[in-house]
């Protein structure tokens, strides 16, 4: 089943406009996730909101927000008072312009999301759009509310649909200088620039996500386990950092060790990384609790027993 829309609009260039339904480009629902439990009981932990002053609890519809003037004073904000702020681009993506895909600084990227049109109509203006900004090579910029927040959203093509990319502010961007002021100014001589550059022609290749593997989540899950296989668990010896002295010397063995990582990968042929969502769902179903009801009844107690031991 396709993820819920996190938008529905329009999205509009100049005249031709079309509804679009904008949803999340990527997800992490297949990562491991904790809760957190009394160790004395295994119950989990259960978070109130409660007020600051009295300590009672404050039930949703009580619950206000406020923007924080001093240390004991606030300016309530109402839900009608924040939509009567509504703009424009709270229904409509509106393109402002167009710009070359290298204009973009990478530290302005925030999130990607899929844009698609919404229902059975619209399709030919969204193709329009699509394709004029395919043609252009460009990338189309406009404006869209999430979150009650505007954002700076930009548009590329991607197969049949379009690719949003949220921009952020250039206030929340942080000058640079305030964490490279202190950086010694190094003269690197020739030699070691014509070392460095062996070892990454030697490393040179092209970008393939699949090639790489989580392997702090698939740790997580031989962990989980290993545990619920009552096995012990024994802590894993650390590497140790060597203390470089001569760099020279240093750029003169990776050398070597790139250019024996070359001649066996050939021999060893490419690893296929494991899937960690088929992983994960292995092992997560059982202790998520998402089997019949008698057989979990069953093993509570072992399970019980274990996470004591443990």
């Amino acid at each position: 089943m396709a993820p819920r829309a996190n938008w529905k609009g329009f999205l509009r260039l100049s005249l031709v406009t079309c509804p679009v339904a904008l949803y999340p480009a990527t997800s992490e629902s297949e990562k491991i996730s904790f809760n957190q439990l009394n160790r004395a009981t295994g119950h989990r932990i259960k978070y109130l909101k409660v007020d600051a002053d009295t300590g009672d609890e404050v039930p949703n519809e009580d619950i206000v927000k406020g923007y924080k003037v001093d240390t004991d004073t606030f300016i309530e904000v109402t839900k009608e008072e924040l939509e009567n702020v509504a703009l424009e681009s709270t229904r409509t993506i509106e393109i402002d312009e167009f710009v070359d895909r290298t204009d973009i600084d990478p530290r302005y990227l925030i999130r990607p999301y899929y844009l698609r049109p919404d229902g059975k109509v619209g399709h030919d203006a969204f193709a329009v759009i699509r394709e004029t900004i395919r043609e252009m090579d460009k990338v189309a910029i406009g404006r869209v509310v999430l979150t009650n927040r505007e954002h700076i959203i930009a548009l590329e093509p991607l197969d049949k649909g379009l690719m949003g990319t949220l921009l952020r502010y250039p206030y929340e961007v942080r000058d640079p200088k305030e964490y490279f002021d202190e950086i010694d100014d190094v003269k690197v001589t020739k030699d070691m620039l014509d070392l460095a550059r062996h070892i990454v022609e030697q490393k040179a290749g092209n970008f393939e996500p699949d090639k790489f593997e989580d392997q702090y989540e698939t740790a997580l899950v031989d962990l989980i386990n290993q545990k619920r296989a009552g096995k012990p668990i024994t802590p894993k010896e650390r590497p140790r950092g060597d203390n470089v002295v001569d760099l020279m010397d240093a750029l003169r063995k990776s050398v070597g060790g790139a250019a024996a990582e070359t001649r066996a990968a050939p021999k060893k042929g490419a690893k296929k990384p494991r899937k960690a969502a088929a992983g994960q769902k292995e092992m997560l179903m059982p202790i998520a609790g998402k089997k019949p009801a008698k057989e979990a009844a069953a093993k509570k107690p072992a399970a019980r027993a274990r996470r004591k031991s443990a």
